[in-house]
């Protein structure tokens, strides 16, 4: 069941996010791959080991609204150039006793469909996406960045 715009509801435990931004494939993968990218449109501070089994760690500074840092960090699963890059994604929600530790895997295709045009299929994969309104929320924090990845690039 896709509803036009990308997004696929299938499965229940994941979420797909097609996107085609206007820039080279060389460069769409840097800016998930090069911290220094990264830190443009996804995170405040990124440290990312580009390489298989290389470590992440993404960290978003809280706001007047959530004070909290927010951290995602993880491991590189795959990492093959200009073609996927898989990443174990965890999520610490909260702090202290009420910590929850939410736990994906995102795996991201790229595809050349020309000298300056790039698909990325975003697949983010985890129990908590049973959880409907999670996927939702998830679904519009990857669209909203992957919006931005687009302006940044474009």
């Amino acid at each position: 069941m896709s509803n036009g715009n990308g997004i696929d509801l299938d499965s229940e435990s994941q979420i797909t996010l097609t996107r085609t931004i206007d820039a080279n494939i060389d460069d769409v993968f840097a800016a998930w791959t090069d911290p220094a990218l990264i830190e443009q449109w996804q995170a405040d501070e990124a440290e990312l080991d580009a390489f298989e089994g290389g470590e992440y760690k993404f960290t978003t500074f809280g706001d007047d609204e959530d004070p909290e840092d927010h951290v995602v960090s993880g491991e590189i699963l795959q990492f093959v150039e200009n073609e996927k890059l898989v990443m174990s994604w965890v999520h610490q929600d909260g702090e202290g006793e009420d910590a929850e530790e939410l736990i994906f895997v995102l795996e991201i295709a790229f595809k050349a469909l020309g000298e300056d045009q790039t698909q990325i299929t975003l697949t983010e994969r985890g129990l908590a996406h049973s959880d409907p309104e999670s996927r939702i929320f998830s679904m519009e924090a990857w669209s909203a960045a992957m919006e931005h990845l687009a302006e940044v690039m474009e």
